[in-house]
């Protein structure tokens, strides 16, 4: 079972930036995919941004061009970087992690969320 702890979140002026983390721990083969999800409030939760273990990534339409994800495999880690916020940013962001089970099976885990308020 892996586990991921987000961290990072917070208050944030409109134009401001967020640098969200996640670290993830546990007895996994291998973690390929992470991924970060937001869920605004009353909303269903949405993709944000993905990043394959090589390194490709792809965005939701609406962060495009302000959000960038990276990953240090060594650490076992994701970042989100959050540039020109917006209001409609405000959410509980998420991360999500696919990995290969000890039992070679592909798995996959949450975090916990980490709040993300951007004020106008």
């Amino acid at each position: 079972q892996v586990q991921l702890v987000e961290s990072g979140g917070g208050l944030v002026q409109a134009g401001g930036s967020l640098k969200l983390s996640c670290a993830a721990s546990g007895s996994a083969l291998s973690i390929n995919a992470m991924a970060w999800y937001r869920q605004p409030p009353g909303k269903q939760r949405e993709l944000v941004a993905h990043i394959t273990s090589g390194g490709s990534t792809n965005y939701g339409d609406s962060v495009k061009g302000r959000f960038s994800i990276s990953r240090d495999n060594a650490k076992n880690t994701v970042y989100l970087q959050m540039n020109s916020l917006k209001p409609e940013d405000t959410a509980v962001y998420y991360c999500n992690a696919a990995y290969l089970n000890t039992g070679w099976r592909i798995s996959s885990s949450w975090g916990q969320g980490t709040q993300v308020t951007v004020s106008s």
